[in-house]
């Protein structure tokens, strides 16, 4: 049944989100209106105070509420070393994991000309200026394993070269506690290839 008015302009709104389809939509809006109103009012209220006050951080462009946020306002982080990710998700997973005392830029997506991605929508333009800078020693490169993923390292790789600041790449290969048989043949010949002396 083809729900209208407000229902289902809500069901259509809870659409927005990733991997939420029409079932999915339609099952959350009738328990958050069956359920849980308060909880329907807090979570309304969360998102607009949150489109209203965050914003992208003006040095490394990860979402925050101030101008800079927490990382890059650590005078104690290390400013030499800036890991370059393509989502605010992958920085906060990275901080949370890794014990990374350097700094961040985020780069909000991926090049990819066939989607009118390119540099200018990275704002690769920002990163370019802290290179030249001087202020930058190393470059982690922490892009996906993705053919955009890829080939946006090569161009921020390039970019660091040119102004003399090394660049390192996240090792990717074997996973902890993984048997060899069920790695996928792309993973093996990365790990293989990418070994190192122990």
């Amino acid at each position: 049944m083809l729900q209208t008015g407000a229902l289902g302009q809500m069901m259509r709104a809870l659409r927005c989100l990733p991997g939420i389809g029409p079932k999915s939509a339609q099952r959350m809006a009738f328990h958050l209106l069956q359920r849980d109103r308060e909880g329907a009012r807090q979570l309304a209220s969360a998102l607009l105070y949150a489109l209203e006050h965050i914003g992208h951080c003006n040095q490394c462009r990860t979402l925050t509420e101030g101008p800079l946020c927490p990382v890059c306002a650590n005078p104690r982080r290390e400013q030499s070393l800036l890991c370059v990710v393509e989502t605010p998700a992958e920085a906060h997973a990275i901080d949370q994991v890794t014990g990374f005392q350097g700094v961040f830029f985020v780069l909000n997506g991926r090049l990819s000309p066939l989607d009118g991605i390119g540099p200018a929508e990275l704002r690769l333009d920002l990163l370019n200026q802290r290179l030249k800078s001087g202020e930058v020693s190393e470059i982690i490169l922490a892009t996906n394993t993705t053919v955009e993923g890829e080939a946006t390292a090569h161009y921020v790789h390039e970019m660091a070269r040119q102004h003399g600041v090394t660049t390192t790449r996240l090792a990717y290969g074997m996973p902890l506690g993984g048997e060899l048989e069920w790695v996928d043949g792309a993973t093996l010949s990365h790990a293989f290839n990418g070994r190192k002396s122990i």
